[in-house]
């Protein structure tokens, strides 16, 4: 049985693979998600390669082999579902259910998934607007429409869908403000020059940084 860091590092290879669109990953940026050093990285991806777990090339990168990639879709799942049930069932708000995941999706069997993936009602995204794979790892919803807030022009109208930054700060901020996933807001600003862009919600505005911008996904609203 995979052990819990061997289980963290194919899941944030990934998330990794999946917000890029390639499925090579640099060592930098695995070393960044994950909060270690680029040694304990190149370390423990010639673990990944000798239990055909990845394919890793020294300067290139690694790409997570067919086994690898199951067990890394199978743990995005149960993170994604436990996030989902904490929240439904728990009232957990979406800044608070990240951290109890992390520690649950390595706990919980796949008979229990199952079970809370049929009383959830075989949802499609998360409490972020991820999506969520089915138990044989396709993914339930396609976000393939969405582009990042920072792209969005001043008076484009759109739908918010998903928040990729998961940090408890940024999203009791947006919360605080009164965004909720699935409203349609107005972009009113989006400023290079300040480095911010602000929308109008119902009942409300939010400012962001641009950098935190490209984490929003939207979809496009014809007016």
């Amino acid at each position: 049985m995979p052990s819990l860091t061997v289980e963290n590092y194919l899941k944030a290879i990934l998330q990794l693979e999946l917000k890029s669109g390639r499925p090579r990953v640099s060592t930098g940026a695995l070393a960044t998600r994950l909060a270690v050093s680029p040694g304990s990285v190149t370390s423990m991806l010639k673990t990944l390669s000798e239990s055909e777990l990845a394919s890793y090339v020294p300067y290139e990168g690694v790409e997570l082999t067919t086994t690898g990639r199951k067990l890394a879709m199978r743990m995005l799942r149960r993170h994604r579902l436990m996030e989902l049930f904490l929240h439904s069932t728990l009232n957990l708000t979406w800044d608070q259910v990240h951290e109890e995941a992390e520690e649950l999706e390595h706990a919980v069997s796949e008979f229990l998934i199952d079970r809370i993936d049929d009383f959830l009602g075989h949802p499609e995204a998360d409490p972020h607007g991820s999506p969520i794979p089915a138990a044989d790892g396709q993914m339930r919803s396609d976000l393939s429409d969405t582009v990042g807030m920072d792209v969005c022009k001043a008076g484009d109208s759109v739908r918010f869908v998903r928040v990729v930054n998961q940090e408890p700060d940024f999203l009791r901020y947006l919360s605080e403000s009164g965004f909720q996933l699935g409203a349609v807001g107005r972009i009113v600003e989006n400023s290079e020059d300040a480095g911010v862009v602000r929308a109008d919600i119902e009942g409300g505005q939010f400012t962001v940084g641009l950098e935190a911008a490209q984490t929003i996904r939207v979809q496009p609203v014809s007016k």
